[in-house]
């Protein structure tokens, strides 16, 4: 009985640790294929440790159909071990947003910066202002939740964008 409170306690902590420092003002489109393009800045393992960068993007695409196999949601390349699927799940038991979409994660390669890992945000951000780009998200957790950071921030953009592509479904007449 107590076990989900437990598994409830480590999703919160580990949601909490991670931080979406940047994030982009667009929702995703309700029909058709989604970038969400983001550099991820990783506490040191260790205390001394340097800070790492990971540029990466997440591609999500709904089915054009559905059927049996893209009924569920799928996540792929989002944590390096399989025991941290079961945050996937705990995620999902708890909203239908993510309902058949298909999401990839593509990592880049990680590049050693700094010592500090407000300074990398401060760069980082400063770069982006300069490039005047503003599709591009810039995440911060400690390097073992990294997976966790990526999955919190499509979270964040399914849930923020649920309303409005709900609302175009219907505009189009799909949910008379």
């Amino acid at each position: 009985m107590f076990e989900d409170f437990e598994s409830e306690r480590r999703f919160r902590e580990a949601w909490n640790a991670v931080r979406i420092e940047r994030s982009m003002p667009y929702t995703l489109f309700t029909f058709g294929d989604n970038e969400l393009p983001y550099y991820l800045v990783l506490d040191p393992d260790e205390a001394g440790g340097m800070v790492t960068i990971r540029k990466g993007q997440v591609n999500v695409t709904r089915p054009q159909l559905i059927t049996p196999d893209t009924l569920r949601p799928e996540f792929q390349d989002f944590f390096d071990e399989s025991d941290d699927d079961q945050m996937i799940e705990f995620l999902l038991a708890r909203t239908a947003a993510f309902s058949n979409l298909r999401m990839v994660n593509r990592r880049g390669a990680e590049q050693v910066v700094t010592d500090s890992v407000e300074e990398a945000v401060a760069k980082l951000e400063r770069q982006l202002d300069d490039e005047e780009e503003d599709r591009v998200a810039i995440l911060s957790a400690p390097k073992p939740l990294a997976g966790m950071a990526v999955l919190r921030y499509v979270a964040d953009r399914v849930t923020e964008s649920a309303p409005g592509n709900i609302q175009e479904l219907r505009d189009r007449g799909f949910l008379s």
